[in-house]
């Protein structure tokens, strides 16, 4: 098979796209693969650090306001596209896969087009922009969240879960868990202002509890934390950094995870089979992670906590609800594992099956 991966931007649309390659590999070893994305956005470097070739067009965002800048925009759509088909004519996919972000747009464009079977995944219960403009021009849309098939033609939307999911599960599947209940508080790679305030809140209580906390700060925040975060530096049941490296591993040994509901995150915890405390970011468009949490705690799989409404107090008081309940955590334990799609790879990969030429 030959196939054109386009998506970036975020992680959240990169790293399901290399999950998916790396299936794909292990299925096909003689698949040759190309990676379409910007200079300017994450793929720039991850996707050559995964050893993948990556080609490059100049697409931007389109603003949301009336703004000159649209008119920028439209030129570099439609030249990205003409570039898009330059790429394509010489590389000659016989599927190409958009995973969202702006750079997917102009190139899943092309390809239909260019009568080159497409497919994109949405990872989002919310679909972003690209999507909604590319789901009537491809031939299948995979879905990562249930609630994101009511805004696709039912005829050609599936639902597949995150192959991220799969991933994680594969990678999990020899780990063991920690003899000590464990909650992993995370706010992502920057950290969340108000996720900091409320855990430098809850530390004299958690350094009381039976449970073990691993907090993640933030790089950018540490530093003016640390002289709060070095008085419990020998509390054994406190274990704080700037970051969490190894987040795969970590969260497949804990028990509990609360931080940030982005679509790549849900689709890790739920494979895992984790109870959740999500606190959704409200930086994100159209409330998104609110919206990726909520199918979960519908599911009896999660919590919501706003972000606003986050304290020390009332983050305690969640985590042991559910650490120290037996009864409430295997019912949510349970939940997550119903939810998780430890498959999702395999359901992608059947969808690119089916329309690959």
């Amino acid at each position: 098979m030959r196939i054109i991966i386009t998506g970036g931007g975020t992680g959240g649309h990169i790293y399901p796209a290399l999950a998916f390659l790396k299936y794909l590999k292990q299925e096909e070893p003689d698949t040759e693969v190309l990676y379409i994305g910007t200079k300017k956005g994450l793929e720039a470097k991850i996707v050559p650090a995964a050893g993948i070739e990556l080609k490059t067009v100049d697409i931007q965002g389109l603003r949301r306001s009336l703004s000159p800048q649209n008119l920028k925009t439209a030129y570099k759509f439609v030249k990205s596209v003409s570039d898009a088909k330059k790429i394509m004519r010489a590389f000659k996919p016989d599927v190409v896969l958009g995973t969202g972000g702006y750079v997917a747009g102009p190139v899943v464009y092309a390809a239909a087009q260019l009568k080159i079977p497409t497919i994109i995944h949405e990872g989002n219960s919310f679909p972003g922009i690209t999507n909604r403009f590319l789901a009537k021009r491809v031939d299948k849309i995979a879905v990562g969240f249930h609630a994101a098939q009511e805004y696709f033609p039912a005829e050609k939307t599936t639902f597949t879960g995150n192959p991220r999911a799969q991933e994680v599960a594969d990678a999990a599947s020899q780990v063991e868990k920690f003899e000590q209940p464990t909650v992993v508080i995370f706010g992502g790679s920057r950290g969340a202002l108000q996720l900091n305030k409320a855990f430098i809140e809850a530390l004299p209580e958690l350094a009381k509890r039976p449970f073990k906390t691993v907090y993640a700060s933030g790089e950018i925040y540490y530093d003016d934390y640390k002289a709060i975060f070095e008085q419990y530096k020998t509390a054994a049941n406190l274990d704080i950094r700037p970051y969490i490296n190894n987040m795969t591993e970590l969260l497949s040994k804990s028990h509990l995870f609360l931080g940030r509901s982005g679509s790549t995150t849900i689709a890790e915890v739920t494979a895992l089979g984790l109870p959740a405390i999500y606190v959704p970011s409200p930086n994100v468009t159209a409330d998104q992670q609110t919206k990726n949490a909520q199918e979960y705690v519908d599911q009896g799989a999660a919590q919501i906590i706003p972000d606003g409404e986050l304290t020390g107090e009332r983050l305690v008081e969640a985590i042991s609800a559910i650490l120290e309940d037996n009864e409430s955590y295997q019912k949510m334990q349970a939940a997550s594992r119903k939810a998780g799609v430890p498959d999702a790879s395999e359901r992608l990969y059947q969808l690119v099956k089916e329309i690959s030429r």
